[in-house]
């Protein structure tokens, strides 16, 4: 693994996340489910895919995170893209507590992970590796199965908003 020792002292905090906000990101929400099976889930804006070969995609739950310690001990996860349409999800998925699934329709994918109803994407992965990252984790996921909705738009993140894709 490279790793570089060169170290200068970044940005404050406010600056980066406002810089970096300009760069639009898809909203996920990443299930599981909890050692009695009930869903447990949160949104996360840092997911990417890794490999095509083996199939990897990665997100980045904050370290303070309460929802990530029950997926990891579970090992398993699903990605859902959320669509235009679910930002309702997307805000009862990132608070802490409560009964997030209360209104929140879901199918068990391959591995009983919830998949959302009308998500634009469902990626159902195990946990492939765990890495630090600073105040976040890495964590790699190995892709069992996926589907998508060619009809369906993202919500989108841009500029602190949610915003949704305009047709050409």
């Amino acid at each position: 693994m490279l790793t570089s020792n060169f170290q200068q002292p970044g940005p404050d905090t406010a600056r980066f996340r406002a810089v970096l906000g300009h760069f639009p990101s898809g909203i996920t929400a990443i299930t599981s489910r909890d050692t009695r099976g009930e869903p447990v889930g949160m949104t996360v804006a840092s997911f990417t895919s890794v490999s095509l070969t083996p199939p990897l995609v990665a997100f980045l739950p904050g370290k303070t995170s309460s929802t990530f310690p029950v997926i990891a001990e579970r090992g398993t996860f699903c990605v859902n893209v959320l669509a235009t349409d679910q930002e309702r999800i997307c805000r009862a998925l990132s608070v802490s507590g409560g009964d997030k699934f209360a209104e929140v329709a879901w199918q068990p994918g391959p591995h009983g992970d919830p998949v959302i109803d009308g998500v634009v994407a469902w990626i159902d992965c195990g946990i492939e590796a765990v890495h630090d990252a600073g105040d976040h984790y890495i964590v790699i996921g190995r892709v069992n199965d996926l589907d998508a909705d060619s009809t369906a738009s993202p919500l989108l993140f841009f500029r602190s908003r949610y915003n949704h894709l305009v047709s050409a």
